[in-house]
């Protein structure tokens, strides 16, 4: 599995820019905002937003390749494309 490396954008703590990398050394960038609302929602068992952003990208990456996650996006985006990511990422430990 590609490794996931999260990095806060700015102060606020809700913006995080995202690099996932291949064994190969590819690579792709992101960025990712986690509002109020998504970490409320799905942020319980995390103890950080950045954790939770972490995650989130391993839950997307079993169902799509690092090249098809959008290059910026809401957490709570997920949702509309995987309508099993809220349900499956508060479960996880």
């Amino acid at each position: 599995m590609p490794t996931v490396e999260v990095t806060p954008k700015d102060e606020s703590g809700n913006r995080f820019s995202v690099e996932v990398r291949d064994e190969d050394g590819s690579a792709t960038t992101h960025e990712v905002t986690v509002d109020n609302s998504d970490w409320e929602r799905l942020g319980s068992g995390y103890a950080s937003r950045a954790e939770l952003v972490e995650a989130s990208f391993k839950f997307l990456l079993e169902w799509e390749p690092k090249e098809d996650i959008l290059a910026s996006f809401d957490l709570g985006m997920i949702s509309q494309y995987f309508p099993q990511y809220g349900e499956t990422i508060s479960k996880r430990d």
